[in-house]
Parts: structure tokens; C-alpha cells; sequence
């Protein structure tokens, strides 16, 4: 048996709400080999699927979209599960800041 990640998508649908909704998931599967990775991978993420009603009365459900990503992984002690590198736009200055003054002008005098 070998290790695999996959990465499964879910759809949430909630009766009355309009906004699209998705969860990602990580999960460990192990197959012989990726067409058996990937069948496990289908039937964790069907078992997972679940339709509640929440405390509003609203029925809530999580529908399986798809297994987007399966990875072969080497599982070891301190093994790489996942990594995400994420790019943000500095701010130029933060709202809070003092705004610069000017120190260096000279003051004019008459005489």
C-alpha cells in the first residue's frame, strides 16, 4: 500500500442562502497504486457527504464536488503534508501613523 493526499472539494448548500459556499479538504488515503488512490479518495469523500438541519431549520448540505488533487506522498516522521505560500500587497503606511512633517524649512523673517 502506498500514501496519498487528496484534496477533495465540497459544495455547501443551505436552503434560503443564495451565496456560494465550498469547502477544501486534505485527506490521507492509501490505494496500491493511483487508480485504487483515487477510488479510495471517491468513497471517503461520499461517506463524508451529510445533510443536517441547523438551529434556524434550514436544511445544510455538503455535496461532493469532485477529488481536485491526489500526490503520492512518502509518509515519514516530519513528512511535508501541505504548504501554502501567499503573496499580500504591503500597505503604504498604516492609517494610525503620524503624517510626515516637514522639519527642514526655513522660516522666513523680516526685518
Amino acid at each position: 500500500m502506498k500514501a496519498y493526499t487528496a484534496q477533495i472539494i465540497y459544495r455547501i448548500k443551505c436552503d434560503g442562502i443564495t451565496t456560494e459556499q465550498y469547502e477544501e479538504q486534505w485527506r490521507l488515503v492509501f490505494g496500491t497504486d493511483m487508480r485504487d488512490a483515487l477510488f479510495q479518495a471517491r468513497v471517503v469523500a461520499k461517506e463524508e457527504e451529510t445533510t443536517f438541519v441547523d438551529r434556524h431549520g434550514r436544511t445544510v448540505a455538503w455535496e461532493m464536488i469532485a477529488v481536485k488533487d491526489l500526490q503520492e506522498i512518502d509518509v515519514t516522521h516530519g513528512s511535508l503534508l501541505f504548504s501554502a505560500v501567499k503573496e499580500v500587497e504591503p500597505i503604504a503606511s498604516p492609517l494610525w501613523s503620524e503624517p510626515e512633517t516637514v522639519t527642514s524649512k526655513k522660516t522666513n523673517t523680516w526685518h
